[in-house]
């Protein structure tokens, strides 16, 4: 009787307990699979992305990906990061006010 007792008192703790999981509030997604796509999801603790990517010289020797996009989140120090980025033949590009220029 002793070991339901404080296993009930035990789960019911457990399931009292704050959820610290952050939930999906929004996501968008169209992948046609034609060429192109585009997602977009943000979650409840202030983390989203968004980006969408087409193919550029296609059925060709010389077709890749060119993608553009964005993300952000809440840093340690409680600040709003934010990122604009674009990947192409030229690589990863990424902007934001926190990215050193060079």
């Amino acid at each position: 009787m002793k070991c339901i007792i404080i296993f009930a008192t035990l789960l019911a703790l457990a399931l009292a307990a704050p959820l610290d999981e952050p939930q999906i509030v929004r996501y968008d997604s169209d992948n046609s699979g034609l060429g192109s796509y585009s997602f977009a999801f943000e979650t409840s603790d202030g983390v989203a992305r968004q980006e969408e990517g087409h193919l550029v010289n296609e059925g060709t020797e010389i077709e890749s990906l060119q993608v553009q996009g964005s993300y952000q989140y809440v840093g340690d120090d409680g600040n709003l990061y934010q990122v604009q980025y674009t990947a192409d033949g030229n690589g990863f590009q990424p902007h934001g006010d926190h990215i050193p220029h060079v």
